[in-house]
């Protein structure tokens, strides 16, 4: 019946309406089983802005393989300008994994509806509208039928990542891809209040046909959290079912097994890091909203579930679009609040506590079989529906956090990292000189790379010792203070321990590189004087000598106790060239 339904639905959209032929999708077209290529795609949106004055379609960046990167924008009040705009921003963001495209077709049917069929007219009355149609340009027309070996459609997808490999849903912070650099400039300049990531998951099976994402606990500020677990929840999957579509949040199995997973073993969510678009939009201060539509579901009814989505966002912002700016005026304020002035440590890790609550999951029935190809039991689905109460750990705890100063000194040689501190809209001062701060270096000890390069980078984790220092800022250095309402964002990018910090990204892995030594004949007699005339030197030199076997018979690690002990080795090795300001003097 439910079927019978859809088909009903949908072929009476298609075929009671009256309008231009250059309105009908390549989704349509082809029996809701294909998406258009990035030049159709352009031209159909490109038409909205010819056709409608409360539209525009401009470019914001370039993709490596020299294809432009459109957004496309409805203002009703036409003026198309952040800095003369009192309503909520809305962006979504289509394609930033192109072979998971419904986005794109979605809001190609809602723009349809609202302004050729004259449907839902008030939709973007009190909101303005900001659509990336496509992100991963190069990725979207590397399609192929077989570059999703899990999902069920569209007949030709695109492929998960860029034309120079980055997975553009870690790059957030980092910004190595052009694409990003390009998304974080657009983000910064209009400072959406809710931002909307189109996906499709590539996990296990259930009867749900939308999961979503959205961060709702400690990394993000109360104001929002609040919001998010008060009002958001309930009504965006009330307002879903009631629309059609099954909808559950966005969560992973307990059970670590990768081979078979059982529902039953319990249900558990994630604190998104700021290098995926939600968790971004968190630290961002922001609301993100993760959409993830199920592999297995026919590719229209996918497409559908996200233009519902949409729509259902949309419906709750027109409700009240005053409380809407307001939530993230007070989400920026709370953050200057907790962090700069109250001082409070920033959270940067979390784990489940053992307290749970029961929730109804509607899944399949799991099945094992054995598998002679691997040697093992081997999880598949049947056919036959579930609905069974099951623990659902979403409670989080804090396991980690750092103190938040009152500013950071970025020495001038470093400029690349104030460059994308810039694109990500944070503030920065570039120094006249001559001031005196009281600040803290990181020395760093037991430096760990990876084994394998992550998204292009030698990743680095590193333990540290602090030292209070006093320093002269030197001209043309840079300040960046933590009294801004992206202190969150600023605070997770330069502390050593945040795992999308600068320096776990391997921007700053040259510091660790040793680049002077030394000769035998010409340290030894320098470490005679100094054994000599430094008793406690003497006695720790003689201690080791006792008691570690590896020290006494490795003469060049005897001469290095001595060289790096004296003036003539590098002060600057293994410290972390970015300060913590403490208190200006």
């Amino acid at each position: 019946m439910r079927n019978l339904l859809f088909l009903f639905l949908f072929t009476s959209i298609l075929f009671s309406q009256k309008f231009d032929e250059k309105w009908l999708t390549e989704f349509e077209k082809t029996d809701f089983l294909n998406t258009a290529d990035y030049e159709t795609t352009m031209k159909y949106f490109q038409q909205f802005a010819d056709s409608f004055e409360e539209v525009g379609f401009e470019k914001f960046g370039e993709s490596p393989q020299g294809r432009e990167l459109f957004y496309l924008i409805v203002d009703k009040e036409k003026k198309f300008n952040p800095s003369q705009n009192s309503k909520p921003v809305i962006l979504i963001e289509n394609g930033i994994h192109s072979g998971e495209i419904e986005g794109k077709d979605a809001c190609m049917l809602l723009l349809r509806e609202v302004f050729v069929e004259k449907k839902n007219v008030n939709l973007f009355d009190d909101v303005i509208l900001i659509i990336i149609p496509i992100f991963n340009v190069d990725g979207h027309e590397r399609k192929c039928k077989y570059n999703r070996i899990n999902q069920n459609g569209p007949e030709e997808m695109g492929w998960r990542t860029t034309a120079q490999n980055y997975n553009l849903n870690r790059d957030f912070t980092k910004a190595d891809a052009p694409e990003m650099k390009a998304l974080l400039k657009l983000f910064s300049t209009w400072k959406p209040e809710i931002f909307i990531d189109s996906h499709t998951t590539n996990g296990l099976d259930y009867q749900y046909v939308m999961t979503y994402g959205i961060e709702k606990y400690q990394n993000t500020r109360p104001s929002i959290s609040n919001w998010v677990q008060n009002e958001f929840v309930e009504y965006f999957e009330s307002e879903m079912a009631n629309r059609g579509f099954l909808t559950s949040p966005y969560f992973s199995y307990l059970s670590k097994n990768y081979f078979y997973t059982d529902p039953r073993d319990g249900l558990t969510e994630w604190v998104s890091s700021p290098r995926f678009s939600h968790g971004y939009a968190a630290y961002q201060n922001r609301i993100g909203l993760l959409l993830e539509t199920h592999m297995s579901k026919t590719y229209k009814e996918r497409v559908y579930a996200t233009k519902t989505s949409i729509e259902v966002v949309l419906d709750l912002v027109n409700r009240n679009p005053a409380k809407i700016k307001n939530l993230i005026r007070t989400a920026d304020e709370e953050a200057v609040q907790e962090y700069y002035i109250n001082k409070k440590h920033l959270p940067i890790a979390f784990e489940s506590t053992e307290k749970f609550s029961e929730y109804l999951y509607k899944g399949y029935e799991p099945v094992k079989y054995l598998s002679e190809i691997t040697g093992s039991e081997i999880l598949t689905y049947s056919d036959q529906k579930f609905e069974e109460p099951i623990k659902y750990y979403n409670h989080k705890k804090v396991i980690d956090s750092v103190s938040v100063p009152n500013g950071y000194i970025i020495p001038k040689q470093w400029k690349e990292i104030i460059d994308i501190m810039k694109l990500h809209g944070i503030e920065t001062e570039s120094a006249g000189g001559n001031k005196q701060y009281l600040v803290e270096r990181y020395k760093f000890t037991g430096v760990e790379y990876s084994k394998t390069s992550y998204e292009g980078r030698q990743t680095v984790k590193a333990d540290y010792e602090v030292i209070l220092d006093t320093v002269t800022i030197n001209k043309g250095d840079y300040y960046v203070s933590t009294n801004q309402n992206l202190v969150p964002l600023i605070v997770y990018l330069l502390e050593p321990k945040a795992p999308d910090s600068f320096l776990q990204w391997g921007f700053f892995n040259s510091i660790f590189e040793r680049k002077e030594y030394f000769e035998f004949y010409s340290m030894e007699p320098i470490a005679v004087e100094m054994l000599n005339s430094d008793e406690d030197l003497k006695n720790e030199f003689y201690n080791l000598l006792d008691t570690d076997e590896n020290f006494r018979t490795n003469p060049y690690a005897r001469l290095s106790f001595f060289y790096e002990r004296s003036p003539y080795y590098d002060e600057q090795l293994n410290v972390y060239p970015v300060l913590r300001v403490i208190d200006e003097l």
